[in-house]
């Protein structure tokens, strides 16, 4: 591929996952069209690294069935293959709304989605994706789009509820990150404030005090903002917020590269923060994730729709017709040092 080519192609994941490969010079990203649209791969290609991590278990064909259990957080786990999904209009614990059963994650991420290319040349490749959901009466619609020269994935995307009636959500993203990107030399910067323990997550090797709220960087007896090596468990599950601006930045200091998200934070106020680190015994871990996920969302704690509305009343509500609009900024950066901000253009300013 010639150094100013993008492209947008066509892929099979095993014997019939269907897929696309959108990519320019300096990155490639794959998405799962048949699961979600999840995005699978992020590569940064100068230092030729996916960052985004891999389940143990793979990706699970959709033709031999994601709904293999009753329990809908192990279905969804089971068609888990890692990646990035999007969560929408639920996330995390399973719920029932409006007589329709929420499944754990919400049905955007286990629902196939169809495509058209907008754009495919020398300088630009965009992709429209969309999907409707059977449960809620929403229609989803992303576009995704790189140009030449740019280490910057774009994501636009729209909800808009097609019901007669007024319909509440939660909206996040769920992008993890995996070795051999993550690792003991990786820092996290963001325009956060503050790191709000989960009220009910315990954990085993969790530095947080329940529901108690932290200035960030701070974690109790742990610096939050420096990644732990494979050699020393940890699980957490807390939410920055109070953001100055709605961005963060990974960097491995020793690759001498980071990857970074800038979005909305009026539409994503919170990043809920995830780290599942050798940690956790039994089902589903068994002690063998080194995964971390850093996750703009619209709505905390992650315990599922009807619990936000109940405990916190951060869910959001679309009127009969009514859509909401956002973006999302993915950038690669080249640091040894970390970053002190990234702007909404996807600008990053390096320390």
């Amino acid at each position: 591929m010639s150094s100013n080519t993008c492209s947008i192609s066509e892929v099979t994941f095993g014997r019939s996952l269907r897929g696309l490969r959108l990519e320019n010079d300096l990155l490639a990203t794959t998405i799962l069209l048949d699961k979600g649209a999840d995005i699978y791969e992020l590569i940064y290609k100068p230092k030729s690294m996916d960052v985004l991590w891999k389940s143990p278990w793979g990706i699970k064909e959709p033709a031999h069935g994601f709904d293999s259990s009753s329990d809908t957080a192990t279905a969804w786990l089971e068609a888990y293959a890692g990646g990035w999904q999007e969560l929408f209009p639920n996330g995390g614990n399973n719920c029932t709304y409006k007589g329709a059963a929420l499944n754990f994650h919400g049905e955007a991420s286990m629902t196939a989605w169809h495509y058209e290319i907008v754009e495919s040349g020398d300088q630009a490749a965009e992709v429209k994706l969309w999907t409707r959901l059977f449960r809620s009466p929403f229609r989803i619609e992303r576009s995704m789009r790189v140009e030449a020269g740019k280490p910057v994935l774009i994501l636009r995307e729209k909800i808009t509820n097609e019901g007669g009636e007024d319909m509440d959500y939660m909206w996040s993203h769920h992008p993890a990150f995996g070795a051999p990107f993550l690792s003991e030399h990786c820092r996290v910067d963001t325009g956060a404030r503050t790191l709000l323990a989960d009220d009910g997550y315990v954990g085993t090797f969790n530095p947080l005090t329940v529901n108690t709220s932290y200035q960030w960087p701070n974690g109790g007896d742990a610096d939050m903002s420096t990644v732990p090596g494979q050699d020393t468990p940890r699980d957490t599950l807390g939410y920055l917020k109070d953001f100055e601006s709605g961005w963060y930045g990974i960097t491995n200091t020793e690759h001498g590269f980071g990857v970074g998200l800038v979005w909305d934070a009026d539409v994503f106020p919170y990043a809920w923060y995830w780290q599942e680190m050798y940690a956790n015994s039994g089902y589903p871990w068994y002690k063998g994730a080194y995964v971390m996920a850093i996750e703009p969302a619209s709505s905390i704690p992650g315990q599922g729709l009807v619990n936000v509305m109940e405990k916190t009343q951060t869910h959001r509500t679309l009127a009969a017709g009514a859509s909401q609009e956002t973006e999302l900024r993915a950038v690669f950066y080249e640091s040894n040092n970390g970053v002190s901000s990234i702007q909404a253009d996807g600008t990053v300013v390096t320390k």
